[in-house]
């Protein structure tokens, strides 16, 4: 590798590496050009048959609604769990503003709780001090890949009489004592962006055990439309519009990636869970002095690594997250910001009547989280390059 450890300012790696970039093989181009010779590029077969698959790759008892992104699949959810005006819906502050967006433009009111500072999940026990007469759902983010403490969030909405939606965004494939992530609420959300540890370019899913869920976010997913593109081409119905709907169906040209990509979603994540261990040996030794670390999963559960975030100690540093940031970057080392807290941003803060010493360990990781490359096509020369730099940076920068 010649590391020199950036003498004279140089790079430790002749190319960049990026924070992610998604393993697009060669089955998946050929399937691509195989659907647009088809003649079919819209919602069709292959989203079909994407659905089947993640079905059977699921246990094979859920449907699944395949849509164009995670966001979509959060919209269909809490609008299938019956969200509207007067409800309320307690999630996290740590997670992309789509989670409590949906929530909001369902017109219910997300209400926060905060997180675990080590898993960057939500507190169960601070779910149950925030639940009131109005709360309807809880709606917890698998962090990362990481299962939040289902076993907890599952007695408790079972004692309130709550439902709970999943937002598995990160997880695909992750799984804890209770089963897989996804699929241990009344419904769970997916997303297929290339970042995710499968992709469809965009897209997403939502999956429920409950039919009757799954076939209203079919309805709602083409403008409240009651029969699909195929049918209506086909000339085997006519259709009626039945609800006020959306433009979120998955295109054909998606599915046709994601086919490919479910078929190697296990050794995607073998290869993602590999990085971090390299990581987890190299940058070991830093671990609660100039860094935190994230968790490994409990021996009995399985980690997605959609996200590799490392927490920085910033009381031993001196410099700040955007120095660290722009240092890596000088070394051609890219990353990602996983994330701030929502509770921080004006919007929020306007609309939820947020301070951010409301939630202090959101507040606290939102300064310090930094997301490192993590993705199946890197080698450990690449990981070793990132910790190597890591490494670089913050002891030049200790105090």
């Amino acid at each position: 590798m010649g590391h020199d450890f950036g003498l004279n300012n140089q790079p430790l790696r002749q190319n960049f590496l990026p924070f992610n970039r998604p393993q697009i093989g060669d089955a998946e181009i050929a399937e691509v050009l195989e659907t647009m010779r088809s003649g079919w590029l819209t919602t069709g077969q292959r989203v079909e048959l994407l659905e089947a698959a993640i079905s059977k790759y699921l246990g094979g008892d859920l449907e699944v609604v395949c849509v164009n992104s995670g966001t979509a699949a959060l919209h269909l959810a809490v609008l299938g769990a019956g969200l509207g005006p007067g409800d309320e819906v307690i999630t996290t502050p740590m997670t992309w503003p789509a989670t409590v967006n949906m929530i909001m433009l369902a017109g219910a009111r997300p209400v926060f709780a905060d997180i675990d500072r080590h898993t960057l999940n939500i507190r169960p026990e601070l779910v149950e001090a925030a639940i009131g007469p109005r709360t309807k759902v809880v709606l917890p983010v698998h962090f990362a890949g990481l299962c939040c403490d289902m076993e907890a969030l599952g007695q408790i909405a079972k004692h309130h009489g709550l439902a709970i939606i999943e937002d598995a965004a990160h997880a695909f494939g992750a799984a804890c004592e209770q089963g897989l992530a996804g699929c241990l609420g009344v419904a769970g959300c997916f997303s297929f962006h290339p970042t995710k540890p499968i992709t469809t370019g965009e897209g997403g899913a939502l999956v429920s055990r409950d039919p009757t869920i799954a076939e209203r976010a079919r309805i709602l997913a083409f403008h409240g439309v009651t029969r699909g593109a195929r049918a209506r081409a086909a000339g085997t119905a006519d259709y009626e519009v039945v609800e006020l709907g959306f433009k979120y169906n998955m295109l054909d040209l998606q599915a046709a990636i994601g086919l490919h990509q479910i078929a190697k979603a296990d050794e995607l994540r073998r290869r993602r869970a590999a990085i971090a261990a390299v990581y987890r040996e190299l940058l070991g030794d830093l671990d609660g002095e100039l860094l935190w670390l994230p968790p490994d999963a409990p021996s009995d559960w399985t980690h997605s690594w959609h996200l590799y975030v490392i927490k920085l100690n910033l009381e031993r540093l001196n410099l700040d997250r955007a120095g660290f940031r722009a240092a890596l970057r000088e070394r051609n080392i890219g990353t990602g910001l996983h994330y701030l807290s929502l509770h921080l941003q004006p919007f929020y803060a306007r609309e939820l009547g947020c301070c951010p010493e409301d939630f202090p360990e959101a507040a606290w990781a939102s300064e310090r989280v930094v997301s490192l490359p993590l993705f199946a096509d890197m080698t450990q020369e690449d990981a070793a390059d990132v910790a190597a730099a890591v490494i670089e940076v913050l002891k030049q920068n200790a105090r």
